[in-house]
Order: C-alpha cells, then structure tokens, then sequence
C-alpha cells in the first residue's frame, strides 16, 4: 500500500468519527452542521460555499440513515 493512501485513509477517518461524534451530540442540525464543517477546514478540505454545504449535508444524512 501507498504512503499517500494510508495517510488519506487516516484523515477519511478522522473526518468520518469527528462527523459521528458530532451527530451524537445533543444539539440543533445547524449547530451540528457548522461544526462538521469547521471539522472538515480544520482536517484541510477546501470547498467553497454550496459544495462544503452539501458535503456536510451528505455526511449528516448518511450518519442519520446509518442510526435509524
């Protein structure tokens, strides 16, 4: 295995358990999805305006079908 794919594949990880963590906690969706993007710059992820948005959008929908 690659270097560069071990590395993402830490991050991918860390983004993901941060998302989960984040979900769990006892707040409203848009405290929640702030804070998964904050999440997400801190870990590097560069996308601007809507696609960030739908990028968090997409994990907190994905987390929450995975709950249900």
């Amino acid at each position: 295995m690659r270097p560069i794919n071990i590395v993402m594949a830490v991050v991918g990880g860390a983004i993901a358990g941060a998302a989960v963590g984040l979900l769990f906690a006892p707040e409203k969706g848009d405290d929640t999805r702030k804070r998964i993007a904050d999440a997400l710059r801190e870990q590097g992820v560069k996308l601007k305006g809507t696609k960030l948005d739908n990028l968090v959008d997409d994990i907190a929908e994905e987390i929450k079908d995975k709950m249900d």
